[in-house]
């Protein structure tokens, strides 16, 4: 059974189509949710969440057909939010029991797990002090640790290197790693940055204008595609594309106006 479907999917805001006849399933493992600023991701993760309901098509997550059963999903489900969700006047251990207790967790098992959490996280040293002392890295990591607070089955990560640099970049991309390699957590990692797609999941989906456009095994769609050329051409267009058909290449246009060449073998 997949962990996560949808179905022909469609959300709107107001007048505005953010999301325009999705469908995809998620099996487990880690999945990156690609695509530029704008592009549909965090309104997808949203949705999963039960935020947003689809006004048309069908989403179902652990068997629980949403939004319907989205108190039981999130119960089993971690998310991490691209901006702030810290209060920079309280500790991390302060933050982090107070976000267990509102999962339902007691007062005692949610103090124990936030160190754990914090621990895992590496920010074990300083969970005392206050988060307005944090630096980017660090509140990065505090949002990290609270998606993880009631050891979830599925996370949610929302651009998690936002404003890291590149040493603090590496770090949280191997925690995450980690989590869906060596914990059995399914990941869902949303990014604009291939790269940090790359070093974490194992499947991608490429979202463009609210529309997957494109998914499959990342190491399948990033192989080198020998004979492939781009080629942009500031004139005669349609000629030069006849004369290429005739010399019996394969010639399309794509939407950046440039041509995708494809060389006959031999």
């Amino acid at each position: 059974m997949a962990v996560i479907e949808m179905e022909n999917v469609e959300v709107f805001y107001d007048d505005f189509q953010a999301l325009k006849g999705v469908s995809c399933s998620i099996e487990g493992g880690a999945v990156g949710l690609l695509g530029p600023n704008g592009a549909g991701k965090s309104t997808m993760m949203k949705t999963f969440l039960g935020f947003n309901r689809a006004t048309s098509g069908s989403v179902r997550i652990l068997g629980h057909d949403m939004p319907g059963g989205a108190l039981q999903v999130r119960q089993q489900m971690g998310y991490m939010p691209e901006r702030e969700a810290v209060s920079p006047n309280i500790s991390a251990v302060s933050f982090l029991t107070y976000c267990g207790e509102l999962l339902g967790m007691t007062r005692i098992d949610a103090r124990e797990r936030c160190h754990e959490v914090l621990n895992y996280v590496g920010l074990g040293e300083s969970r005392y002090r206050n988060m307005e002392t944090f630096s980017t890295g660090m509140l990065q990591r505090t949002k990290l640790a609270q998606a993880l607070i009631h050891d979830p089955k599925i996370l949610l990560l929302d651009e998690p290197t936002n404003g890291l640099d590149p040493e603090s970049r590496l770090e949280m991309l191997e925690l995450v790693r980690d989590l869906a390699h060596n914990r059995n957590v399914t990941v869902l990692l949303s990014s604009h940055l291939l790269p940090d797609v790359q070093h974490v999941c194992d499947y991608i989906l490429i979202i463009n204008e609210g529309k997957v456009v494109r998914e499959g095994v990342i190491s399948e769609l990033t192989a080198m595609q020998d004979h492939h050329f781009e080629v942009r051409v500031r004139e005669n267009k349609n000629r030069y594309m006849e004369a290429l058909t005739q010399s019996g290449y394969q010639c399309r246009e794509m939407k950046t106006g440039d041509l995708l060449v494809i060389q006959p073998p031999g």
